[in-house]
């Protein structure tokens, strides 16, 4: 097993540390925040699934997140318990990536990014035009949050709190796939198809499975955004959301496991704190992003492991160098 560092295990216990007494310190907008964020970077983490360990393109992503949550949205509104439409969001979510899978079969790169953006063009227009179902432009509002081992999460810090223990599950769902056949799979269907075929990776199925897998994430996340937000609309699941979750996983680091907790933390809180500089708040952050894109395309977790590497090469070449001169005076 591999050994864990100390600095990260004490930098692990400092951010859990804050992210539970959070609550105590910030007001209900920043309590509501951090729940967006640990609600958004379950969405990221299927997409970084797809995309930075199978190596699938996807622009679909935040269509599956709205497809969870109008899924959740009209259950609970005919009175289904939550938990079953949570349940319901994430199987629906994960059979239609399975179908979305196929074009990868035949099609990458590129072209693979245009199906994907198709299908997420007919989805939002379904919400927008299916009056009868969606409520179309109008929404669908005063969406119940759940009462969960009889606690309700009305107020932002118990949904909080919700949202939060929903990560960490959803978290370690992710740290054991990586690790697991099934990460080694991915992995190398990402690195060489034919040479990951050629080992026996049933590539079809993987390819299929990173898809759906990664699709139900986005499912369950939207099955935690509707209750939070308490009002869904087409809107809010256009291709720019699916741009921004895309955005995420590449600034935090595609492929890293921990890439996409920074690259929402990133996207969603940064802005926020720029607001001081009034209008021009975006102009800072978008430039500090193409900055960042275009030094290290491997995103922010991209430069630690960098510096880490550099290290490692001078530790082993100040070593090498050490025993040079008593390999010459032994001779």
């Amino acid at each position: 097993m591999k050994r864990v560092h100390p600095l990260a295990l004490i930098g692990g216990v400092i951010v859990a540390a804050f992210l539970l007494s959070a609550p105590m310190f910030l007001k209900s907008y920043g309590i509501y925040l951090l729940a967006l964020w640990a609600v958004t970077t379950i969405a990221a983490l299927g997409l970084n699934l797809t995309l930075g360990y199978a190596g699938q393109i996807s622009l679909a992503q935040g269509a599956f997140v709205g497809l969870g949550a109008y899924t959740t949205a009209l259950m609970t509104g005919a009175g289904v318990p939550y938990f079953v439409a949570f349940l319901a969001s994430g199987v629906l979510t994960f059979a239609i990536g399975w179908c979305l899978g196929y074009p990868a079969l035949r099609v990458q790169h590129h072209f693979l990014a245009f199906v994907t953006l198709a299908f997420s063009t007919l989805l939002f227009l379904l919400m927008r035009n299916e009056q009868w179902l969606t409520n179309g432009i109008y929404g669908i509002n005063d969406i119940r949050r759940p009462t969960v081992f009889g606690i309700s999460t009305n107020k932002n810090t118990e949904f909080y709190y919700f949202a939060l223990s929903m990560l960490v599950a959803f978290a370690f769902i992710k740290w054991w796939m990586i690790r697991s056949p099934w990460g080694r799979a991915f992995i190398a269907l990402r690195e060489n198809p034919l040479r990951a075929a050629s080992l026996g990776v049933n590539v079809r199925r993987y390819t299929l499975m990173a898809f759906a897998i990664g699709s139900a994430f986005a499912g369950f996340a939207g099955a935690l955004y509707a209750p939070l937000v308490q009002f869904i609309e087409p809107n809010s699941f256009q291709l720019t959301y699916s741009l921004k979750l895309l955005l995420m996983v590449l600034v935090g680091g595609a492929g890293y496991f921990l890439g996409p907790f920074m690259g929402a933390l990133i996207d969603l809180l940064l802005p926020e704190w720029l607001r001081f500089t009034q209008g021009y708040y975006l102009l800072i952050y978008s430039a500090l992003v193409v900055t960042l894109m275009a030094f290290c395309p491997t995103g922010v977790l991209g430069i630690v492991e960098r510096i880490r590497e550099a290290r490692i090469s001078r530790a082993a070449s100040a070593a090498r160098a050490a025993q040079a001169p008593s390999a010459t005076s032994s001779n």
